[in-house]
């Protein structure tokens, strides 16, 4: 008999803290089960419950964080819960005791922490006392004490948990797929890829070719990768956690930690690098995989038979697929959350729709949000401008035109160039990129 891998009974981080907005709830969905995050106002932790308001099971991300109370309202009947997801206030009610003696009426709160500047839920509510004496699965590198910074990411993907943790999995792909954003396909070389050690609870593997790399994988979310830089000490992780979100779903949340460059890691914005470098690097992937997947979905799932993988580059992938298929079966927990996997995962979507950076991070990541309602109101102040200058010079007398014309009217067209560099370069890069390999 061999073990069972419960998804279920485990720690998973659903976004970075500073994504979270504290003034509003916020909807997420892990594993099927649609939560929402919201923050008391007494308290310095996120809290997360079901998605579901106890009365007549309307969403309480829809609702409000209440100004006197500091409590979740549902916005539908106004029923309010506290960070216990105690019901404390029902307006209908006609006696007070209603609401203080039935335990049937409050929110379904889960198990959470914040650690590593992620916050983290426990999806059973049933075992809390196994959560409390569960470890997170903590990455060592995302550790400042060590002399390492690092950044955060979220994006939602159009793919499948199992094809995410295969696509990380695989290092042999990034000089090809991200050739001039995060690899050189002309220096791309064969992995010797050596498996350390396979049980139920991690598959860790190294490569000694290049830089000597560990990659490790701890079921069912933490995949990172730990990069040494010869002798001088450097050090370079990607640190990432797979989310299962639904069938054909996934959210990736991931951390770049390093102990070097420091100075560069804190004059770059973080949504820049988000736009210019993250978004990229998950954009050369989308199509592939949403493609890939449709193809094994063909092939009835079977990797055995679909996949060729003859060289020790797909070593990982393969432990994964192994471990994927005797533990878990090859399968989800969906049915344990009452959700039906439909034949197919993967829909036709075009290409703007598989990658479209808004809707999948730009209104998941406070950095970005920001940084573009800032550009959209640089916009407005350099159209503004143009417009003003010229008219004033329009309206300026013969000697005042001459005198003045020129210079203002280089001004005006200094600042149209602005406002069509924000409006056409920088603002779509928060929206949509197209990504065409044979471009690359």
């Amino acid at each position: 008999m061999h073990t069972e891998f419960n998804f279920l009974e485990n720690w998973y981080p659903i976004s970075p803290i500073e994504d979270l907005d504290s003034t509003r709830p916020t909807p997420v969905t892990l594993l099927g089960l649609r939560l929402v995050i919201w923050k008391p106002k007494s308290s310095e932790n996120f809290q997360v419950f079901l998605d579901r308001c106890p009365h007549r099971l309307a969403p309480l991300s829809e609702g409000r964080i209440d100004e006197k109370t500091g409590n979740l309202m549902c916005s539908y009947h106004g029923w309010q819960f506290d960070s216990q997801g105690i019901c404390t206030h029902i307006p209908q009610a006609e006696k007070p005791e209603l609401v203080t003696e039935n335990k049937q009426l409050c929110a379904i709160a889960f198990p959470c922490c914040q650690e590593n500047g992620l916050l983290w839920v426990w999806p059973d509510v049933n075992s809390a006392d196994r959560a409390a004496n569960t470890p997170l699965p903590l990455s060592p590198q995302v550790d400042a004490s060590q002399g390492f910074v690092w950044s955060s990411f979220v994006r939602d993907l159009d793919y499948d948990w199992q094809t995410l943790v295969e696509n990380v999995a695989d290092p042999s792909h990034v000089p090809f797929a991200h050739h001039g954003v995060q690899g050189d396909r002309e220096k791309a070389t064969p992995m010797n890829m050596k498996v350390v050690q396979s049980t139920p609870n991690l598959i860790q593997v190294t490569n000694q070719g290049g830089y000597k790399t560990t990659i490790t994988f701890e079921p069912p979310c933490r995949l990172e990768y730990a990069i040494a830089f010869g002798n001088q000490g450097k050090r370079l992780g990607l640190v990432t956690y797979c989310i299962p979100v639904s069938p054909g779903k996934s959210r990736i949340v991931a951390q770049f930690p390093r102990n070097f460059a420091k100075t560069l890691y804190r004059l770059i914005p973080r949504w820049w690098d988000h736009i210019q470098n993250r978004n990229q690097v998950l954009d050369g992937d989308m199509i592939l995989l949403h493609q890939q997947e449709h193809f094994l979905q063909q092939e009835k799932a079977n990797w055995k038979t679909a996949y060729k993988l003859p060289t020790g580059a797909d070593r990982l992938i393969i432990e994964f697929r192994r471990w994927f298929d005797k533990y878990c079966h090859g399968q989800l927990p969906w049915s344990e959350v009452g959700i039906s996997v439909p034949e197919s995962l993967t829909t036709n979507y075009s290409r703007r729709e598989l990658l479209n950076r808004y809707k999948q991070h730009t209104q998941h990541c406070s950095s970005c949000r920001g940084a573009l309602k800032n550009i959209q109101r640089l916009q407005w102040i350099f159209l503004g401008c143009f417009v003003i200058i010229v008219s004033a010079v329009a309206t300026f007398p013969d000697a005042l035109r001459v005198r003045l014309g020129v210079p203002l009217i280089v001004l005006a067209l200094l600042s149209l160039s602005a406002y069509a560099w924000l409006k056409f370069f920088l603002s779509p890069k928060f929206y949509f990129v197209d990504y065409v390999h044979a471009e690359k």
